[in-house]
């Protein structure tokens, strides 16, 4: 990963969905296949042909180093869009990550293997191999739109997309907020209450009075 990649992927997609105004959450149940992996970088756009991977082979002949490599299905379905034989195709070609909408199988050979990948599924069925889909064009994972170099960032959390104009700003925004993330758990740890510190307290007692 590149350094501002890097460095939104160590911030954390909760922080940098907060700093992006909470825009562009990938909003599915996601399972991380490799615990404790954190990845960011460009998408590499796929989207297959239903049950198909045909695509997905394909993807990796023209991968660039560092791209997360988003694959999609006309509509999700259970159906095993990467196996370790392609996940040892997408780590040789340096590919930060990997986001399936649709199936991973074998599971344990993944963990080995240590590539970056979430997934709505695992399940054993296979895919076909014949249908030519597309690389490169937007794509949706349940209702937000990934186009071709938007960057993905990925952890235990979940996903979110940020759109590739607005990575400075948003890296500048979610830097400032860990920033006072930090310095807010100094005082948590201390005996401090958010309730107070933010103001919560007026609110909650303001409407009290109010009701």
């Amino acid at each position: 990963m590149s350094e501002p990649y890097l460095e939104l992927a160590g911030l954390g997609v909760a922080t940098v969905y907060e700093a992006a105004g909470r825009r562009g959450l990938i909003d599915v149940p996601l399972v991380q296949i490799v615990p404790g992996s954190r990845a960011a970088g460009p998408a590499r756009t796929v989207r297959c042909g239903q049950g198909d991977n045909l695509m997905a082979h394909a993807v990796l002949d023209d991968v660039q180093p560092g791209d997360v490599v988003v694959l999609t299905l006309p509509e999700p379905a259970p159906v095993a869009l990467i196996g370790d034989l392609l996940a040892i195709q997408a780590k040789v070609r340096g590919v930060a990550a990997l986001l399936v909408d649709a199936a991973v199988r074998d599971v344990e050979e993944l963990l080995e293997l240590g590539l970056p990948i979430w997934s709505r599924f695992v399940r054993v069925r296979g895919a076909d191999k014949a249908v030519v889909g597309a690389i490169d064009v937007p794509v949706t994972v349940g209702e937000t739109v990934i186009r071709p170099g938007d960057i993905v960032v990925l952890d235990a959390d979940g996903a979110i997309v940020v759109e590739r104009d607005r990575l400075e700003e948003v890296l500048e925004a979610a830097r400032a907020r860990s920033e006072h993330e930090t310095e807010r758990r100094v005082q948590l740890e201390q005996g401090a209450l958010t309730y107070d510190l933010d103001g919560l307290r007026e609110l909650a007692e303001d409407r009290v009075r109010k009701e």
